[in-house]
């Protein structure tokens, strides 16, 4: 092969040689990067002092974190922190202790485990009287599955002005109000509270029970419905009853009074009280 020829060959070589050496390098890097970023997330699951920083925060926070405020500070993304609590949470339920951390209301938290309530209970309610009312807490649920709703409104399913029990809802943190309706009047409309949510350990409104677990089965409002039929009836034949025996017992005050010509007539003979014979002069008979 002559050198021309020699040089031709390696000129038409030299493109793709490039070309391949191009993509080589871009597969290098994209390889690189992802191993850089599992570097990373694995250095924040494993690493002693980002697990310890978790904890530390988590304690000492009086809400929820959310696991966007705890990024930054641990140089981690969220994704790894959410990550990194939830095999915490693992850990502390697979050691048997008596608290956990939950996420709860969108951040997490550590609080006392469900199986421990009752000793928790004893201790947190000792010599404690403040609690919700009975109206308190029917208001309470009517607006937490009702949401938003009018004050109006509320007072149409209870019965009664809720006006003074939103207000004390209100001042323990549960409600707000959240907004008006865009009907005539504009009325407020109230709904629950992240505090609500972490007070029930809920994470969201949609981990509230169903309604329908407590609905009672339609023979029991069957029963209810005959019960109450009966029980209307019983006490109107009672009312009847007892009206018919003081009519038939009664003393009249007067008989009937006899016809004017009827010679029994034992009315008064005259206003004044006189028989008519008696006032005749002597001599007229």
């Amino acid at each position: 092969m002559s050198d021309t020829d020699a040089r031709a060959a390696a000129a038409a070589d030299g493109p793709t040689t490039g070309a391949a050496g191009g993509a080589a390098a871009a597969t290098v890097g994209t390889t690189t990067v992802a191993a850089a970023e599992a570097t990373v997330a694995t250095l924040g699951l494993d690493n002693p002092d980002v697990i310890r920083a978790v904890e530390a925060i988590v304690m000492v926070s009086a809400e929820p974190v959310d696991p966007a405020t705890l990024a930054p500070l641990l140089d981690v993304a969220p994704a790894v922190v959410d990550e990194l609590c939830a095999r915490l949470a693992r850990a502390y339920d697979e050691a048997g202790s008596g608290f956990q951390l939950v996420k709860v209301a969108g951040g997490w938290r550590y609080q006392s485990h469900p199986d421990l309530a009752p000793y928790v209970e004893r201790f947190v309610l000792e010599g404690q009287t403040a609690r919700l009312s009975a109206a308190a807490l029917e208001t309470l649920a009517i607006v937490a599955y009702k949401q938003p709703i009018s004050r109006a409104q509320v007072a149409s399913i209870r019965g009664v002005d809720p006006d003074g029990v939103l207000r004390t809802l209100q001042a323990r943190g549960y409600v707000d109000q959240i907004g008006r309706d865009p009907g005539p009047g504009q009325a407020v409309l109230w709904g629950t509270t992240p505090l609500f949510l972490e007070k029930l350990g809920l994470n969201s409104l949609a981990d509230l029970p169903p309604l329908a677990e407590f609905v009672p089965g339609a023979d029991v409002v069957e029963a209810l419905e005959h019960g109450l039929r009966v029980s209307h009836a019983t006490d109107a034949a009672t009312d009847g009853t007892t009206t018919g025996t003081a009519t038939d017992g009664a003393t009249p005050e007067a008989g009937p009074l006899a016809p004017s010509g009827d010679p029994s007539s034992s009315g008064p003979a005259t206003d004044g009280g006189t028989d008519p014979a008696a006032a005749r002069p002597p001599g007229e008979g």
